[in-house]
């Protein structure tokens, strides 16, 4: 089996539905590597067909963001404010304006795993670093928020979370990394990383952002 993973969507509905047209259904298994939601103008959409695309698909893999972890806190705890005020209530809007109920997809979300790891290779969203402990969610060097330099852990790392801000994937041969967050929601694209199954990997796909997606005059 081979690998499609495809970057932070943001909200970038139309973008990702393009970029998908590129995952060969029958042959990859398709990997997110999670912050699905907020920046961009199609939350909802973006995580209503995430879900659909678990729910009919056995090989599909969608990893948690950190987005989506501000989510689960703002549902469990009923705010969040760090979240709110930097886009997460127009996702609120957006979920009120599609009919997305919190109890259509916060179970969905608490079940999303942290990482997806083969002997090869290892998926996760904000990449690992030197810490004690990568999975521990509310930490700042946490594969959800980590900002620091990845560490080489032996295995291909896959990841997004920090936006490139330009059109195509960024290898880093020290960490033997490869971020993949082209930065969908500033304009630039969404991209997808196709992987074999010993982790070789073939020239990263990056599909220019769709206007409809983003308000591209405000980055």
């Amino acid at each position: 089996m081979n690998y499609f993973i495809i970057g932070d969507i943001h909200g970038c509905y139309y973008t990702f539905c393009q970029l998908l047209t590129h995952w060969n259904r029958e042959e990859e298994t398709l990997i997110l590597v999670g912050d699905l939601i907020d920046r961009g103008n199609y939350s909802a959409r973006v995580l209503k067909i995430c879900m659909e695309l678990t729910a009919t698909h056995d090989n599909v893999v969608v990893l948690k963001g950190n987005h989506e972890a501000e989510l689960i806190q703002y549902v469990i705890e009923g705010h969040n404010d760090n979240w709110t005020s930097q886009g997460g209530d127009l996702t609120l809007l957006n979920f009120e304006e599609n009919q997305l109920q919190t109890k259509d997809y916060i179970k969905w979300l608490q079940a999303l795993p942290l990482k997806f790891e083969t002997p090869h290779f290892i998926v996760t969203h904000a990449g690992i670093t030197e810490t004690e402990n990568p999975f521990l969610e509310e930490h700042d060097d946490s594969v959800l928020w980590n900002r620091k330099p990845l560490a080489n852990i032996g295995l291909l790392q896959i990841h997004g979370h920090t936006p490139l801000r330009m059109n195509q994937a960024q290898y880093t041969p020290i960490s033997n990394s490869w971020n993949i967050d082209t930065g969908a929601y500033y304009g630039f694209g969404l991209t997808g990383l196709r992987i074999e199954a010993e982790a070789q990997v073939q020239n990263p796909i990056t599909i220019k952002t769709d206007q409809r997606d983003c308000n591209l005059d405000i980055r």
